[in-house]
């Protein structure tokens, strides 16, 4: 690897650099490819035979290095603000940071997505690491920043609000910050709040968001046009998949304008399922709160004969909160989640299950997300088509329908009486505050996305990506959700946990994988990632 990609600054004498917007890396430092970001809104890259190539999507900027090297990099307003000024970063002088042997990060600095890898492995796939810049593109009286929250609530939203606020407050000296009434239509319906740091200063403490949300209302021109008619040039868009695919689309019409906006989102999703991301701000304090049902729902099952516990978790579509609640409880006798198929009647059945585990040891408790078994139920009980306004399939209320079939079947059978109790903790989950690790997590993203903004990055997510923050392409993250794997070793440490049957058949789980290593043998490679593909010599 070429030693100026390395992250660790103790390993050579500190240096600083003024970023060169013609070119993503030093010319003398750098082994890896140019990006000619600054020609047009089209990215080019240049690949390791020196020719130039339009990359696949006009959209992205990809560079391309040594031993299969991608870096797929983020907008920045030079790509289509000409001739912009740069500054010194006031952080070299805050006595806050006098302490730290390096106040910036190397320009150099990318973070792998992927780190377990095989001596040949090509190097893969790399973000631009987040952090304070030596030079930056905005001076602190000229920053007008303005906060959205959009979609549901989840814990540790308005610690971001507060440490956005405060942090370009006090790292950087901007005291114009506007804040948005009610998610996107709060744009064009003129509902704002001015934000100060007195404002924010206890926040952190209570759950939801002291700026509101809500779902839909993205008209972006109206949008676009606010921000211009404002005066804002820094737009932090706190929300799921559905508000970061908005945030792009807004991005999009600002570079179409050519307007120096630099656009940051923050990823929030309770259901933990925004890919590329390790994990979401709030997740944590959501399993944590999950333990409390969990717990509830096994000391009322216990305390009486043949009591069964039921608790529904958030997700839609992925199951990490039942999942990673179950693990952590250790009480659970069943997790079902939207990823994993089961069914009801017959050998092998949840039913039979439940039997089991009632003549073994006396009670159960069984956890299931919201998502889970919604094809089990019948035609008439489903909102097939009716969507919300973020475009969510509305669902109908799996535990409630799950409860009643055990009580049916064992009323049925007359084999035993059972005792059944229903706990829906939902809204309780994602209403309360942040907890300390949660607390933590968002101070760090809140400035890990001031920090791009006033370097110019722009168009971009900021996430955690193992173990270090970075900056992560739109396009990146809302490509697909994240969801669990029910081949990995997580979903088989559950089973081992609670001792359920995983109610497929192991073919179904061997046509899994199969199908899996097609696709990925069928997915196209980008120009990086064919290094290891083209090295190999030839058959004669």
């Amino acid at each position: 690897m070429d030693s100026s990609i390395s992250s660790s600054a103790s390993l050579s004498p500190l240096k600083f650099r003024c970023f060169d917007p013609t070119y993503a890396y030093s010319a003398t430092t750098a082994n890896h490819s140019r990006l000619l970001s600054n020609l047009s809104p089209r990215s080019f890259a240049v690949n390791s035979r020196g020719s130039m190539e339009t990359s696949e999507n006009s959209e992205r900027k990809i560079v391309t290095g040594d031993a299969g090297y991608v870096l797929e990099d983020v907008p920045h307003l030079t790509d289509y603000v000409l001739d912009l000024p740069t500054y010194p970063n006031p952080l070299q002088d805050n006595p806050s940071y006098s302490v730290v042997k390096q106040y910036f990060v190397n320009l150099d600095d990318t973070v792998a997505q992927k780190i377990v890898v095989q001596k040949d492995s090509p190097r893969g796939t790399h973000f631009r690491r987040a952090g304070p810049r030596q030079k930056i593109y905005f001076e602190s009286d000229e920053v007008y920043a303005c906060i959205v929250t959009c979609g549901g609530l989840c814990p540790g939203l308005n610690t971001v609000i507060r440490e956005i606020v405060c942090g370009l407050h006090h790292m950087y000296g901007v005291n114009k910050v506007l804040g948005i009434e009610g998610g996107y239509r709060g744009f064009y319906a003129r509902n704002t709040i001015p934000l100060t740091p007195k404002v924010v200063n206890d926040i952190h403490k209570r759950g939801g968001t002291i700026l509101g949300t809500s779902r839909g209302g993205h008209d972006t021109s109206k949008i676009v046009d606010s921000i211009q008619d404002r005066g804002i040039n820094q737009v932090y868009i706190i929300g799921g998949d559905g508000t970061q695919r908005g945030a792009s689309v807004i991005f999009e019409e600002i570079r179409r304008r050519g307007l120096k906006v630099a656009v940051a989102g923050i990823p929030k999703t309770i259901d933990n399922d925004i890919p590329v991301i390790d994990k979401s701000f709030g997740f944590d304090t959501a399993v944590e709160e999950a333990q409390r049902a969990i717990n509830a729902a096994h000391v009322e099952s216990e305390s009486i004969e043949n009591g069964i516990g039921v608790v529904k978790l958030m997700g839609r579509y992925s199951g990490f909160i039942a999942m990673y609640a179950t693990l952590a409880s250790r009480d659970v006798d069943c997790c079902l989640i939207p990823e994993s198929p089961f069914y009801l009647e017959g050998p092998g059945g949840l039913l039979e299950y439940v039997e089991k585990r009632l003549k073994e040891n006396g009670h159960m408790v069984i956890v299931i997300a919201e998502g889970a078994g919604q094809d089990l139920l019948s035609e008439s009980m489903r909102s097939k088509d009716h969507q919300d306004a973020s475009g969510n399939k509305l669902l109908q209320d799996v535990g409630l329908w799950i409860s009643q079939k055990i009580r049916d079947h064992f009323a049925k059978r007359k084999m035993m009486p059972i005792n059944l109790k229903y706990i829906d903790p939902t809204y309780m989950i994602r209403a309360v505050p942040s907890n300390a690790s949660d607390n933590v997590y968002s101070t760090l993203l809140a400035h890990s996305a001031i920090h791009g903004a006033m370097a110019g990055y722009t168009g971009f997510t900021v996430g955690s990506v193992n173990g270090r923050h970075a900056y992560i392409p739109f396009h990146r993250i809302i490509e697909k959700q994240n969801k669990v794997v029910i081949t990995d070793r997580m979903w088989a440490r559950l089973l081992s946990s609670t001792n359920q049957p995983s109610f497929i058949d192991p073919r179904d789980i061997t046509r899994s994988k199969r199908e899996e290593e097609e696709q990925q043998q069928q997915k196209p490679l980008l120009s990086g990632e064919s290094y290891m593909l083209e090295a190999e010599p030839k058959p004669q």
